[in-house]
């Protein structure tokens, strides 16, 4: 037997077409590959906020993390550190230009960096110039990690990034 029905499309494919399954008769899923990847991203979709808090608990486990930091010291993880930041300075020009004119004012005493940040108040750390709008370069909230992720996550990348 080389050929097998999908029961969801009820086309006939070879059984490479299916995903190894060992519960199953002859050890393949009685749905095809296509078809099991539409359903999976379907049910994804569906249910979306409990895969982003999954993903977000597994990727903090202990061993990942470990595995992470060991990846990122390794030959590889610095090449595909260099070649993704490559990628970001080529696809958020914007935003890369706007970081630059900040640095640069800073640097020159043009603009002040503030010590805290602008929605916290927490101080002694790392502080990111923020921007609501790339347009305005000089326009920045100082803001500390957490809350500049947050309000990333709740407004987008914003405006004219």
């Amino acid at each position: 037997m080389n050929a097998k029905q999908c029961f969801k499309c009820l086309t006939i494919k070879p059984l490479t077409e299916f995903y190894k399954h060992s519960g199953m008769f002859d050890g393949r899923l009685n749905k095809c590959k296509e078809c099991t990847k539409v359903d999976v991203k379907k049910n994804r979709a569906d249910k979306i906020d409990y895969y982003i808090e999954y993903d977000r608990g597994r990727a903090n486990l202990p061993k990942r993390v470990i595995a992470r930091y060991a990846y990122s010291k390794s030959e590889p993880g610095k090449v595909a550190a260099i070649k993704a930041n490559s990628l970001w300075k080529e696809n958020n020009q914007i935003k890369r230009c706007a970081s630059i004119i900040v640095r640069n004012a800073v640097r020159d005493g043009r603009l002040i960096k503030q010590n805290c940040c602008g929605v916290c108040s927490r101080s002694g750390g790392v502080i990111h110039g923020h921007h609501d709008d790339y347009a305005y370069p000089m326009t920045v909230r100082w803001l500390c990690p957490k809350c500049h992720s947050d309000w990333h996550k709740l407004n987008g990348s914003g405006l004219n990034g």
